[in-house]
């Protein structure tokens, strides 16, 4: 967002700020988006590394690959279809099971457990807090021992 509206109170983790079908069909490359992404959110992703802040209804379906870091609310149907890749979501609210389209069998919801796919994490935050200024990724690095949890 322009710098003018940040200073305006301008909140970008409460506005869709990037529109529908953003990253659609990736493959490679990393798109880092300090707010919120619209529907049909890195739809048939294959091997592009992605941050938001949230996304609309229908996020990463037919995802084969890639990695997506959602640091916010998710629309319903997320992840139908989805067969490779990487989602982390995080969901202080712990909504993300009522939104998930577990019609596929390999859906595996784990909590982050020290190995290298936390460190994997952990560099994609601190990179995409350096990129875009992010006080949601920044409050996150923060208080990471509690907010992973």
């Amino acid at each position: 967002p322009d710098s003018r509206n940040l200073k305006r109170g301008f909140e970008a983790e409460s506005n869709i700020i990037t529109g529908n079908v953003a990253c659609y069909g990736a493959t490679s490359g990393k798109a880092f988006f300090r707010g919120v992404a619209g529907e049909r959110f890195c739809v048939r992703n294959s091997g592009a590394v992605v941050v938001s802040e949230g996304c609309g209804d229908h996020g990463l379906e037919y995802m084969t690959g890639g990695r997506v870091v959602i640091l916010g609310d998710v629309g319903k149907n997320f992840s139908a279809g989805m067969s490779g890749g990487i989602a982390w979501v995080y969901d202080p609210k712990g909504e993300l099971r009522f939104k998930v389209n577990m019609a596929e069998p390999v859906r595996d919801f784990e909590r982050l457990s020290g190995d290298a796919y936390e460190a994997e994490l952990s560099e994609y935050l601190a990179e995409y807090a350096e990129e875009t200024g992010s006080p949601v990724a920044k409050r996150i690095i923060d208080n990471w021992e509690e907010e992973k949890t």
